[in-house]
């Protein structure tokens, strides 16, 4: 479980990790019982319910092929007895199960997949599994609009190879060469050290300027420029981790900032996004 992915969510309080595993979402029971009298215990009498093992039983029939039916039948006898016990791992261990994961360590508990969980919450709480409903999904929502996001970034960034036709756009783009009485200037915003790298003015000195345009210098830069920004801030932190005076910094990224903008500037094979 080391390499699946987790994440949380909020719901009434409490803090309910989730799981990303290859069989889909896995949302920790644990969690969901934390603020529920009976705690721990309440899952373990969810387990013991005969509808519970039932539905347990369904769900693998339907969504896992190694299901090892011939030992669901024996539990499923056996649900329902005053000594009946079941765990998540003694399920998974004798029929194969998929839809509960017992971990161990940090992360550690009972996780169940999505399915299995929301029924769960309509065990502890009507209430309750609606709002695990919605939060769930309000995460989804976002983890959907970031992959969309990121698929129109890269979408954007295989059509930046453009070509740049005029010399006076050329001039425009190309960040000017940072004096040395600029560069020994202390800049206490590190945004503005990056702004007079490759746009050669601060954001005050830039609304100077530009007094009829609303937003800030970033807002009205082209889509080139504002690739070349985005490598300069980790060149940036990288320097910073090295120790490297402002003054310092402020040279690299400058000369950065040209060679970059003139490569992009200059690719034959650049065509203007459209």
């Amino acid at each position: 479980m080391g390499r699946n992915q987790r994440r949380a969510i909020e719901v009434q309080g409490a803090s309910i990790r989730i799981l990303s595993h290859p069989s889909g979402d896995y949302i920790s029971l644990t969690d969901m019982v934390r603020n529920f009298d009976g705690k721990g215990a309440l899952i373990e009498q969810w387990l013991k319910n005969k509808d519970t093992v039932m539905f347990l039983g369904i769900w693998e029939q339907i969504n896992n092929p190694i299901f090892n039916s011939h030992e669901f039948e024996g539990i499923e006898n056996e649900a329902g007895r005053n000594s009946f016990f079941l765990s998540a791992k003694k399920w998974r261990d004798r029929t194969g199960a998929i839809g509960l994961i017992a971990s161990a360590g940090h992360y550690g508990g009972t996780y169940a997949h999505k399915d299995i969980a929301f029924e769960f919450g309509s065990w502890l709480s009507p209430k309750f599994k609606l709002y695990l409903i919605k939060e769930f999904q309000r995460l989804k929502d976002d983890e959907n609009d970031r992959l969309k996001l990121g698929w129109n970034l890269q979408r954007t960034l295989a059509k930046i190879n453009y070509r740049i036709h005029t010399d006076a756009i050329k001039e425009t783009l190309i960040p000017p060469t940072v004096s040395k009485k600029r560069a020994l200037f202390v800049y206490t915003n590190e945004a503005d050290l990056l702004n007079v790298a490759l746009f050669g003015l601060t954001a005050k000195e830039w609304r100077k300027t530009k007094p009829e345009f609303e937003g800030n210098i970033r807002d009205h830069a082209p889509l080139e420029q504002l690739i070349v920004l985005t490598n300069l801030e980790s060149l940036n932190a990288v320097f910073i981790r090295q120790g490297l005076s402002q003054s310092e910094r402020l040279r690299k990224l400058n000369e950065i900032a040209i060679s970059q903008m003139r490569t992009l500037i200059s690719a034959n094979n650049i065509q203007r996004l459209k």
